[in-house]
């Protein structure tokens, strides 16, 4: 067994706690919660960079999206200084895409990460360097590794012997070695969302450590012609708490990379520990120090590659949200509201946006939180058992489930939710033909259109 010591990482995360405001607190925006720019003036209209939500929300509808620039700009670089080198963080494409997103990690020189042939076209029409483009996926179709090996991609991350022969057999066909990295569960308990934790042995991504399969697949794509074993890579989950638990996966693999290089008698210069760093999206969490782990874990793989008299990998990451979750936030309008008697002692006020499970299906799936206040006034009312749900017609459309907020709150009220930038619009839908909210920037007082708002029109337009 791994014994773990050194820095300990706390948080007061817990998937099951009921949020509650200090009284009379309502009116407060947690600056560990919402974009760096945010701000509420005195007749409690909240800005981003300068530009008031209520007017976006006039130009562009709602639900809306609004992403301050500065603020994802700002975390890319606090990743890149974090790990010595921008080029070693790999931005999270599944997170959130566009191709302006994809336009600014190149020029915060990030790496980026694609799950998909779709994510590499939009990487591709956003002239994303194809050096700086790691390539992952379970189930890695045909045309999706024909256009990896084209392009030319940093790593492509191999996940099953299916996939080694059958990138090995693209990479010949173009005449073109392939760089690769093996994945690898190591079996470390991430503690989080049994659907967002992906280093256990039982589930469909990677190599296993302990059966011994890793160590065959890096053998199998070392002697592979046309492949270059440049490493291995793990991902202990996503919305992970628990630092030790990346610290862990590191010390697994470097065993690994190790009794490797010695049998291979080749030197693997890559260990990418992927990410999934957790961020807060209540006044109650606290977000993973990112500078702290970082600093850990460049620490412990130099002291672990000096023990094995190893020269020191280079560390990549792939930190997740933690770059677009905390830089956006989604603008509903508040529409019915209804009283509804639970028990005796409990009578539950029920407020109704005009958005919901469509556009920020999470809370379905993760039973995630969210921190939620009204962005067009101040509220002054007494505090009341209160849930906020969607349009949409599923009784499990809510967004916050279990919240007291102010009486006052009306129709007509400008709601929003904070730290709605990862995993939100990406897994957008529309059911019950809700379209797909539009995506607007904002910096320096100046608000730019990033993607439209869907229309029916739209999809009429797809009907053959």
């Amino acid at each position: 067994m791994d014994h773990v010591v050194g820095i300990q990482y706390t948080s007061s995360y817990s998937p099951t706690k009921r949020i509650t405001f200090p009284e009379g607190d309502f009116n407060g925006l947690p600056a560990h919660v919402w974009p760096k720019n945010a701000s509420r003036d005195d007749n409690g209209v909240v800005s981003i960079a300068g530009v008031s939500l209520p007017e976006l929300a006039e130009e562009f509808g709602t639900p809306l999206f609004v992403v301050d620039e500065d603020d994802f700009r700002s975390r890319c670089r606090d990743l890149a200084r974090a790990y010595q080198g921008p080029e070693r963080v790999h931005y999270a494409s599944k997170a959130f895409l566009t191709r302006e997103i994809a336009r600014w990690v190149a020029q915060e020189g990030l790496s980026l990460d694609v799950a998909s042939y779709g994510e590499l076209r939009v990487a591709q029409a956003a002239d994303f360097p194809a050096g700086r483009i790691t390539a992952h996926g379970n189930n890695k179709s045909a045309q999706y590794l024909q256009a990896c090996v084209s392009a030319g991609v940093e790593h492509v991350v191999l996940d099953s012997f299916q996939e080694i022969a059958s990138l090995g057999a693209e990479a010949e066909r173009q005449g073109k070695v392939q760089p690769v990295l093996v994945r690898v569960t190591p079996g470390v308990d991430a503690h989080t969302h049994e659907f967002i934790a992906t280093s256990h042995e039982d589930q469909k991504f990677g190599f296993s450590l302990a059966s011994g399969a890793a160590k065959q697949a890096a053998e199998q794509a070392f002697h592979h012609p046309w492949l270059d074993l440049r490493g291995l890579h793990c991902h202990v989950g996503s919305q992970v708490f628990d630092a030790e638990g990346f610290s862990l996966a590191a010390k697994r693999l470097m065993r690994l990379q190790n009794t490797l290089q010695e049998e291979l008698d080749t030197r693997l210069p890559v260990l990418d520990l992927g990410g999934g760093y957790g961020i807060a999206y209540t006044e109650n969490d606290t977000p993973l120090d990112v500078q702290a782990v970082a600093a850990d874990l460049i620490a412990r793989v130099k002291a672990e590659a000096d023990r094995l008299g190893l020269e020191a990998p280079t560390i990549m990451v792939e930190p997740g949200r933690a770059i677009a979750g905390p830089s956006t936030v989604t603008v509903y309008e508040v529409g019915t509201i209804k009283d509804v008697h639970v028990t005796d002692d409990l009578t539950r006020r029920y407020i109704a946006v005009d958005g919901g499970m469509s556009d920020n299906i999470r809370p379905a799936l993760y039973q995630a939180e969210y921190d939620a206040r009204v962005v067009s006034r101040l509220c002054e009312g007494e505090l009341c058992d209160s849930r906020v749900v969607g349009s949409h017609c599923e009784s499990g459309d809510i967004l916050i489930a279990d919240q007291r907020y102010p009486e006052d709150i009306r129709p007509g009220d400008l709601l929003a939710l904070a730290a709605t930038g990862a995993y939100c619009f990406a897994m957008a839908s529309r059911y019950n033909m809700f379209t797909r909210p539009a995506v607007v920037s904002v910096k320096d007082g100046k608000a730019r259109l990033m993607v439209r708002r869907e229309t029916i029109e739209d999809f009429l337009a797809m009907e053959a």
